[in-house]
C-alpha cells in the first residue's frame, strides 16, 4: 500500500468533503448543515492517499497566524493504519513551514489521547460542537513522540 499526504488539488475538495460527509454526518449523525462552514473557503484542505485514492483529509487554516486544523476524516475501513496519525503530522508540518504562531484544534473527547500522543495538550472546559463533546487541545511539540514527517 503506497501512502501519500499532500495539499488537495481544488478539483479535489468534493472527493474529500465526500469523506467528512460519510465519516460525520452518516457515521456521528453530525447535521449536514454544521459539517461544512465559512473556513472551507480560506482553509488549506489535504490528503492521505492510498495509491491513487484519496480516503481521509484534514485541513488547516490560517486564523492571524494561529493554525487551527480540523475536520479530520478517514474512512472506515484505513482506520487503524497510522493514517491519521500520519496526516496530522504532516499538517503541523505545513503549519511551522507557514511559521505559525500555535497549531490549535478541537477534539472529540474519544479522540483525547490520540491528539496527545501527537504532541497536543488538552486545555479549558468541554464544549458541544454539533452536539458532541469537545476539547481545545494546542500543540506542545517539545511534549510529543517522535513524530516520522
Amino acid at each position: 500500500m503506497s501512502i501519500t499526504y499532500r495539499e488537495l488539488k481544488q478539483y479535489e475538495l468534493s472527493q474529500a468533503l465526500r469523506i467528512r460527509i460519510e465519516v460525520f454526518v452518516e457515521e456521528q449523525k453530525v447535521p449536514l448543515e454544521e459539517e461544512h462552514d465559512s473556513w472551507d473557503l480560506t482553509a488549506k484542505h489535504f490528503g492521505v492517499f492510498s495509491g491513487d485514492t484519496l480516503v481521509g483529509t484534514g485541513r488547516l487554516v490560517n486564523n492571524d497566524k494561529t493554525g487551527i486544523i480540523g475536520r479530520v476524516a478517514i474512512l472506515k475501513s484505513f482506520r487503524g493504519l497510522g493514517l491519521g496519525s500520519g496526516l496530522i503530522c504532516h499538517i503541523v508540518q505545513i503549519a511551522k513551514e507557514m511559521q505559525m504562531k500555535e497549531i490549535l484544534l478541537g477534539a472529540q473527547v474519544q479522540a483525547l489521547n490520540f491528539y496527545e500522543r501527537l504532541g497536543f495538550l488538552a486545555e479549558g472546559p468541554l464544549f458541544l460542537d454539533a452536539g458532541i463533546p469537545h476539547r481545545t487541545m494546542r500543540y506542545q511539540g517539545e511534549h510529543a513522540e517522535e513524530m516520522e514527517i
